[in-house]
């Protein structure tokens, strides 16, 4: 019995004496310990980064120059991809195997022609889309804490599918001076978009799902669209579901935006609406959006401008992009850089001495990143 007892305390002060010695090995050496705040998993991450036209180049500079500085473990694959400049673009097919490979990118705006050469009617946009099957569209619309705006407090989510609709690029000119273009709804992927709608509204602690439509004109294709959604709705019943007409649902975020929650519609509507919601809150420059396939997710704006006469100007607000660049981070589990990022951000913002030009202040493009620099 004494023996035991003996071999048992020895046995504990050597296991003692052992995490001692790691202890102190991890913190010579820079590791971090329990105690520190880090994020799981542990390791670097590749993304693949596509800065895509206009002043994205700019911006996505301001996101490596803010990782680094916050010592985010995320390194860029980066390719080029125009539709408008594509004498420097990268091999599509390349750009589109590096996001199957990664899983997850940051991506800026790649601005579409309003002409067409030849045949081709697809856009970029549209092919990257449909290619890695980026159906669920998801722009997150938030009030900025100490940014004034006319509605304030505004928090809620625009889903769209993003794959048919009015984007299907199916058009012809059947007689001279007749275009007929088709807008494609099926019923599995309206059943698809609502569900990932109820879902993203159950992981997010959102009570309610309102489906935009326009039934009472197209009957069949946004019918089919609106029957989808009732009948995903039943299998969710802790979740407050209503329909509304797209063109009082663009009346009703004008006068009173704190209705809505979590918001799912069709393409062209969600564009719309994307763009309009974006307004409520400060502007393309502040809206962080996501696209997201069954295992693939790309992180962009939430409202698609390219701001192309700014280039070389060094007043585009990067607030956006590094948004949307947390949310990345948040979905490759690293949650304390993401934090971290994003407090900066709005503390920025929110002491009000350094905004770029479209949130009323004077600074540069370089200046607001050097004030999150800073904050970091």
């Amino acid at each position: 019995m004494a023996a035991s007892m003996t071999s048992g305390v020895r046995s504990t002060t050597l296991l003692l004496q052992v995490l001692r010695r790691g202890i102190h090995q991890s913190v010579s050496k820079g590791v971090p310990t329990a105690a520190e705040n880090v994020s799981e998993p542990a390791g670097r991450h590749v993304v693949t980064l596509v800065p895509g036209d206009g002043v994205g180049p700019e911006m996505m500079g301001s996101v490596q120059e803010i990782f680094k500085t916050a010592g985010v473990p995320v390194d860029f694959e980066e390719y080029f991809l125009s539709e408008v400049q594509s004498a420097q673009s990268a091999d599509y097919e390349t750009v589109l195997e590096s996001f199957r490979k990664n899983g997850a990118g940051l991506k800026g705006i790649i601005s579409s022609p309003h002409t067409f050469k030849g045949t081709e009617l697809q856009t970029l946009n549209m092919k990257i889309r449909r290619d890695l099957d980026l159906y669920a569209n998801v722009v997150l619309v938030k009030s900025l804490p100490g940014y004034i705006t006319r509605h304030d407090n505004l928090d809620f989510v625009i889903i769209r599918e993003q794959t048919e609709g009015e984007y299907t690029a199916l058009e012809h000119e059947s007689v001279p001076g007749v275009v007929e273009s088709l807008k494609i709804i099926t019923k599995a992927k309206s059943k698809r978009i609502a569900k990932f709608a109820f879902d993203y509204a159950l992981r997010h602690n959102r009570n309610k799902v309102t489906a935009v439509h326009k039934a009472n004109i197209m009957k069949l294709a946004d019918g089919l669209f609106l029957k989808s959604c009732e009948e995903v709705a039943q299998y969710y019943p802790s979740i407050q579901f209503e329909t509304m007409i797209i063109d009082n649902c663009c009346m009703q975020l004008v006068s009173n935006p704190h209705q809505f929650d979590v918001m799912v519609m069709p393409n062209l509507y969600g564009n719309i609406i994307d763009n309009l919601a974006a307004g409520l809150v400060g502007g393309a420059g502040v809206v962080p959006g996501e696209s997201y396939s069954d295992d693939t997710a790309i992180f962009e704006q939430g409202a698609r401008h390219s701001f192309a006469t700014a280039v070389g100007k060094n007043i585009a607000n990067p607030t956006a992009v590094l948004l949307a660049g947390c949310n990345m981070l948040r979905h490759l589990c690293l949650e304390y850089h993401a934090n971290h990022i994003e407090e900066a951000v709005y503390k920025v913002i929110k002491d009000g001495k350094v905004r770029t030009h479209d949130m009323g202040g004077y600074a540069t493009t370089a200046e607001f990143t050097t004030a999150i620099v800073n904050s970091l």
